[in-house]
C-alpha cells in the first residue's frame, strides 16, 4: 500500500480580521444585548501537492480570498438567518430583527451581514467560513483539499475552531 502524502499550510495575517456587532440566543428565552468584537482568524488548509507547483495552495490566493470573507463581516451587524428565535425581516433598506416575536432591532440594511447559520457564536462563523473557503478553493484547478480548518477568535485566548475532512 502506498503511503499518501499530506501537506498542511495555515494563514493568519493581521489583516485577516473583522470588528463587528452579535448577539447571541441562550437556551430558553434569553437573548443578551447587542455588542461587539475585533475578531480575528486562522485558516488551515490540508491536501495534496499540485503536481505542477508542489504547494497545497497558493499562499496568495488563500491570503485574497480569506482577506474578502473577513472584509465581507467587518463592521457588520452579524445576524442569523436560521434562528427560530429570530424574525430577521429586509424591509425596503432596512432589516427588522424581532426576538421570540417581540421587535427588537432595526438596522439600516448596508450595515447587516445576513449569514445562513442558527447563531452568531464563534463556532457557527468558524464553519460558515469554512464552508465560504472550502466551495471556493475546490473550484480552483490543482487544488486537492483534504481537510479545512478555520478558527475565529472574538477576544484574546477566547476562540473556537472549526475542522472538516473533505474525504
Amino acid at each position: 500500500m502506498a503511503a499518501r502524502k499530506l501537506f498542511t499550510v495555515a494563514v493568519t495575517k493581521d489583516n485577516h480580521v473583522f470588528a463587528s456587532a452579535h448577539f447571541i440566543t441562550f437556551p430558553g428565552h434569553r437573548c443578551e444585548t447587542l455588542h461587539g468584537h475585533n475578531y480575528r482568524t486562522r485558516v488551515l488548509v490540508e491536501g495534496g501537492l499540485d503536481p505542477e507547483a508542489h504547494y497545497v495552495v497558493d499562499f496568495s490566493e488563500l491570503k485574497q480570498l480569506m482577506k474578502r470573507l473577513t472584509d465581507e463581516l467587518d463592521h457588520k451587524v452579524l445576524l442569523p438567518i436560521q434562528n427560530p428565535k429570530l424574525q430577521v425581516r429586509e424591509e425596503g433598506d432596512s432589516v427588522a430583527v424581532a426576538v421570540n416575536g417581540r421587535p427588537r432591532y432595526v438596522f439600516p440594511k448596508i450595515d447587516c451581514a445576513l449569514l445562513p447559520i442558527p447563531n452568531t457564536t464563534v463556532e457557527m462563523l468558524a464553519q460558515y467560513l469554512a464552508g465560504r473557503v472550502c466551495r471556493e478553493l475546490t473550484a480552483s484547478p490543482g487544488v486537492a483539499l483534504r481537510a479545512i480548518e478555520v478558527e475565529v477568535e472574538e477576544n484574546f485566548g477566547q476562540s473556537a475552531t472549526y475542522r472538516e475532512s473533505l474525504e
